[in-house]
């Protein structure tokens, strides 16, 4: 399957830039657990060379279509999820853009200036999901200036275009059956919960819940010299049926909103 080989190749550039996802892939897999992808996320910009739109591209060429809108007032953020419809099992795809004419003028010129950067034969192109950072290496006094304003626009200043975390299907957990299970097994394998709004976001009867870890502290590179900063992280999701009896499929914005602040700053 097509998509198939879009996720892997995703995956494994993931866990190349996120060791903790995956210990904590091979910590369900030593418990005999099969993890499924409930689903990826991207993050970027709203300019017309790198917004949603482009970014969805590479996942429209092998099947997959648009199911929804999400709008965060507070993060100043866009997002749409998309599904696969032939295959309701395989996992969504979210993707968020940050609206730039609502930042500073210095936020708006930074990142014009790294969008500039990127190669004429790439922008507008699906191919950006897999491409990270290629503007260059960044400036630890800018992404501490960004930071102030945004976590989101630093994180993308650092990190580029990447999947920003995967997200494991608790529904498809045979032992960690419910969210509680699967953070407590965590925190005992020495793993940060995100606690922003409460370790667990959303309700059964919202017919969602969701967890997930701090992401893992990585050095990084800056024109300053190395920095230790947050990286990737890995989610966790619990989905209820609805009155139909079918799985809720879609997203609730205000528990995605707390669990964006997983790629906070913070130290360990």
């Amino acid at each position: 399957m097509q998509a198939q080989q879009v996720f892997d190749k995703l995956w494994n550039e993931y866990i190349s830039q996120n060791p903790a996802a995956k210990r904590v892939y091979d910590l369900f897999t030593r418990e005999g657990e099969h993890v499924v992808n409930d689903h990826i996320a991207f993050r970027t910009f709203d300019d017309p060379r790198v917004n949603i739109d482009v970014m969805a591209k590479e996942f429209e060429r092998v099947g997959y279509s648009y199911q929804n809108s999400y709008n965060f007032e507070q993060k100043k953020l866009n997002a749409r999820h998309y599904e696969l419809p032939e295959f309701p099992d395989a996992p969504r795809v979210f993707i968020s853009e940050l609206r730039l004419k609502e930042f500073s003028p210095f936020l708006q010129e930074t990142i014009n200036n790294i969008l500039e950067a990127i190669p004429s034969g790439l922008a507008g192109q699906g191919e950006l999901i897999y491409t990270g950072n290629i503007w260059g290496t960044p400036s630890y006094e800018i992404y501490e200036t960004l930071r102030k304003e945004s976590e989101y626009a630093a994180w993308v200043y650092v990190y580029g275009f990447r999947a920003n975390h995967f997200t494991v299907s608790i529904n498809g957990l045979k032992k960690y059956n419910t969210i509680h299970k699967v953070n407590q097994f965590l925190k005992d394998n020495g793993f940060i919960i995100n606690s922003s709004g409460g370790e667990v976001k959303g309700t059964p009867e919202e017919l969602l819940e969701q967890s997930s870890i701090m992401a893992g502290i990585l050095p990084v590179k800056f024109k300053e010299g190395t920095f230790e900063i947050p990286s990737c992280y890995y989610e966790f999701a619990m989905r209820y049926p609805d009155n139909d009896g079918k799985l809720y499929s879609g997203f609730i914005a205000k528990s995605a909103d707390k669990i964006f602040e997983s790629t906070d700053f913070y130290k360990k």
